[in-house]
């Protein structure tokens, strides 16, 4: 076995280029057998075998660091630099799904958040150069989609404006990012795919070398570097990027390790910025993936991997399903609601309202800045635009939404997905911010449904607000059972549990969405203790209302728990709020740690986070009785 043999980048070395095929079927085969137990990004990762067999052959990781963009495309590079046991991909104390420092010194940048590789590629490049280190290399795998990001050609135009430095910009072109890549771009791209002379060069690669002799295979290789420069001018290539002023090799055939090795070392032998434009297929070599015109195997669960099929029990209708539905009757209703999304209409569940109203619904690739600030511009046009995301995504585009949005009190309805602990996919992916910091944008109004039934109505209220920015969160996974409200307050508080004696409970539980259901288990542990409790789901969460500041009046402590980050969330301005109204009960602000989540399962981060009703009633009675007990788990 090949596979066995490589423990570090330089055991690469000793190897033919035939071994190094035969390596390349191996670790497809590791990929697909080990990855369709655990679940994760396989489609990206067989896509790049080849092509990152090459960069560790030609290059020396980590002396040259190697930046992926995104990092869901380094399985292979984890392999080649001795990581090999995959048994707990993503799960807590296993591998991560995407490059982490505290892994490997041949991990650079852990972030998973699209089109950022160039800007890291040039600042590290050009620090190379000021300190004399003249003799490292950079080298940046961007895929085409992550070009569709302003970041990159931001970094670009800098890179370009500074050449005497060693990077290698290595464009993994596969004409997709979650699905086909979308814009101009793409399609100039596009053009250079279909080209009939690169389609002819890259069917006939391997038929024809094969059949070749050793003398015909150097006239061969000759002749299709001759071909390839032609169909880069007859493309267009070397004027788009003449334009840019950086020198370009390509289109290489992704998948002809030969190939790819010859252009890197072109590219490497340079001593400025080069570009290497690389086209592969999502999941190749594995016909479920090849065949899924969906995303080609992005991320999977567990599947069978004889046949692709999944195996992943169903749990249930999930918040992404429910919004997708939602949204689709909303738009039968109102002419006036849009929907925008970055690169992801089937994974924040747009799709559906694409392919009724195909001229509704915009997808602007990976670029939310632009995706806001768009939002803005049909909101004046007199439209009411639903922008989808994932939260943590929404990060970016923070600038817009105040500045673009707020500031112009524009109509526009954030849908952020995958809000709160997401888990598997790490400290960039669990989507813990937005809480903090959309809530302190002047006149914005977050909703947090806690099931299917509120996350319906709030998108309904939403979409008629056209005054001001509004967002509804929610979480990966399921929505879970339905959660009857008691009573509902004149304001829109949902009360879902309250003690006989309304004027002297004992705790008033502020539930943030989907942490109802804990706060209630909370509850319910806690009148075992003879500790009576109020559970109230505000379901717009921010402002504030009224009548949970009155409800606090009546209690002897307030705890809000949030799954998004405690330093500034919900919790702490329902303190400050209590404070401007004269009311001095104690408030609990209960939420994720000041800190960056490792990749674990939702449930185990939330233990870690002292979130579980048992570590909170545990904590409840300390605080009201003065004493610890052991509060056990009801059955």
């Amino acid at each position: 076995m090949m596979l066995e043999r490589i423990n570090g980048p330089r055991d690469l070395d000793a190897l033919s280029v035939e071994e190094c095929t035969d390596l390349a079927a191996e670790i497809r085969q590791f990929l697909i057998s080990e990855v369709s137990k655990t679940g994760g990004h396989l489609g990206p990762n067989l896509g790049v075998v080849e092509l990152t067999i090459a960069i560790h052959r030609v290059f020396d990781s980590p002396n040259d660091p190697i930046i992926f963009d995104t990092g869901h495309q380094s399985y292979v590079h984890k392999l080649l630099t001795g990581r090999k046991d995959f048994s707990r991909l993503r799960m807590k104390d296993g591998l991560a799904g995407y490059p982490q420092r505290a892994e490997s010194p041949h991990d650079v940048v852990e972030s998973s958040h699209a089109s950022s590789s160039l800007s890291w590629a040039d600042g590290i490049s050009r620090a190379f150069t000021r300190t004399g280190r003249q003799d490292r290399h950079v080298i940046a795998v961007v895929g085409d989609g992550a070009l569709t990001g302003g970041m990159t050609w931001e970094a670009l135009n800098n890179i370009t404006d500074d050449n005497d430095r060693n990077l290698v910009i290595v464009v993994n072109d596969n004409g997709r990012s979650y699905a086909p890549t979308i814009g101009g771009f793409a399609r100039f791209l596009n053009g250079v795919r279909v080209t009939d002379s690169y389609r002819d060069l890259q069917e006939g690669s391997e038929r024809l070398f094969d059949r070749l002799g050793a003398p015909g295979r150097t006239v061969y290789r000759a002749a299709r570097g001759a071909i390839r420069g032609l169909v880069s001018r007859a493309s267009g290539n070397q004027d788009l990027y003449s334009n840019l002023d950086i020198k370009y090799v390509g289109p290489i055939h992704g998948h002809d390790l030969e190939a790819v090795e010859r252009a890197l070392k072109q590219a490497k032998a340079y001593g400025r910025p080069t570009i290497v434009h690389v086209i592969t297929e999502k999941g190749h070599g594995y016909a479920p993936a090849e065949n899924d015109q969906a995303d080609q195997f992005h991320a999977i669960g567990q599947i069978n991997p004889e046949n692709g099929e999944s195996l992943d029990a169903s749990s249930g209708r999930s918040w992404t399903s429910v919004f997708r539905e939602r949204i689709l009757e909303l738009a039968h209703q109102n002419e006036r609601i849009v929907g925008i999304t970055g690169a992801m209409l089937n994974p924040t569940g747009l799709d559906a309202f694409a392919k009724a109203y195909p001229r509704r619904v915009y997808d602007v690739g990976i670029a939310e800045q632009h995706a806001v600030t768009s939002a803005a511009g049909l909101a004046y046009g007199g439209l009411h635009p639903v922008v989808a995301i994932y939260a943590t995504f929404m990060n970016r585009a923070f600038d817009q939404l105040l500045m673009d949005v707020a500031l112009h009190r524009a109509g526009v309805t954030f849908v952020l997905d995958r809000a709160g602990i997401t888990g598997p996919d790490g400290a960039s992916h669990n989507g813990v911010w937005d809480l903090a910091t959309l809530q302190v944008i002047p006149g914005i109004q977050i909703a947090a449904p806690r099931d299917e039934a509120t996350l319906r109505e709030l998108l309904g209220e939403a979409v008629e607000i056209d005054d001001a920015p509004t967002v509804i969160r929610y979480p990966k996974g399921s929505v879970g059972e339905p959660i009857a409200a008691l009573r509902r307050s004149e304001d829109g508080v949902d009360v879902l549990l309250e003690s006989a004696d309304r004027e002297h409970a004992d705790v008033l539980f502020v539930a943030v969405g989907p942490m109802a259901r804990i706060a209630l288990e909370t509850a319910a542990l806690l009148e075992q203790q003879g500790i009576t409790s109020t559970v109230v789901d505000p379901r717009w969460v921010i402002p504030v209302q009224r009548s949970i500041v009155d409800l606090a009046r009546t209690h002897r402590l307030v705890i809000a728990i949030e799954d998004g980050i405690r330093v500034g969330g919900v919790g702490t301005t329902i303190r400050q709020e209590l404070r401007e109204g004269g009311v001095d009960t104690a408030v609990s602000e209960l939420g994720t740690p000041y800190e960056f989540l490792t990749h674990a399962s939702r449930g185990e981060l939330l233990e870690y986070a002292g979130l579980t009703a048992v570590q909170i009633a545990s904590d409840v009675v300390e605080q009201v009785q003065g004493k610890r007990l052991p509060i056990a788990r009801p059955e």
